[in-house]
């Protein structure tokens, strides 16, 4: 992470090294934090999806069996003429944290049942639109807790491996830049220091 990077030499480098691990620290510290919500939300995503494809699954399996009842009593004539054209109008909702925009359950407008018109059948039929209708409404909710739940993995997954960079990488090579760089002026500094001892006591006739 730290291949080309140039540091200026002397005291520039030193404070250079200085503010850029600083920067490194504290986004660290930011990232983490981000980290720690994200992974929390994680949980609270995957459990929502989890119960929002069960409902889905039952409200498909609920409509397929009164759909069948309803073939079985009314006949597919009766079937067909309770279709309805109109579609379903699902408006997106949406929320974010920590900078992450991810989808919560979406606005559904139904139409009608059987728009409005009068349909031939029995009780199982009228059940079975029910039942679809309802199942309309779990496939939306499951397929925006499904879409949050893989938004917020993909950054969590971003979010560590950002983490682990600073952590492993830039942050340490900072740290070890700046000793060597503080350690070289040092020496640079002692060795200044001991050239004018001596240039000040050959000026005094002094010898060492």
């Amino acid at each position: 992470m730290a291949a080309g990077r140039r540091v200026p030499p002397g005291r520039a480098g030193i404070m250079w090294l200085r503010h850029r691990l600083g920067v490194a620290e504290h986004g660290a510290d930011l990232l983490r934090r981000k980290l720690t919500m994200l992974v929390h939300e994680q949980d609270r995503l995957h459990r929502e999806r989890a119960a929002a494809s069960a409902a889905w699954a039952e409200a498909d399996r609920t409509a397929r069996t009164w759909l069948a009842r309803a073939v079985a009593v009314d006949g597919d004539r009766a079937v067909e003429l309770a279709a309805d054209p109109a579609p379903a109008q699902i408006v997106p909702q949406w929320t974010t944290l920590m900078g992450v925009r991810y989808a919560v359950a979406p606005a559904v407008d139904l139409p009608p049942a059987s728009g409005g018109r009068h349909v031939p059948g029995g009780p199982a039929l009228a059940h079975a639109i029910d039942g679809y209708r309802a199942a309309a409404l779990a496939a939306a909710v499951s397929a925006a807790a499904t879409a949050a739940a893989a938004t917020v993995d993909e950054e969590v997954r971003g979010t560590r491996q950002r983490v682990r960079a600073l952590d492993r990488h830039w942050i340490p090579w900072l740290r070890g830049a700046l000793a060597a760089a503080q350690l070289q002026l040092d020496e640079l500094e002692n060795a200044d220091i001991v050239r004018r001892r001596r240039a000040g006591g050959d000026r005094h006739g002094i010898r060492e």
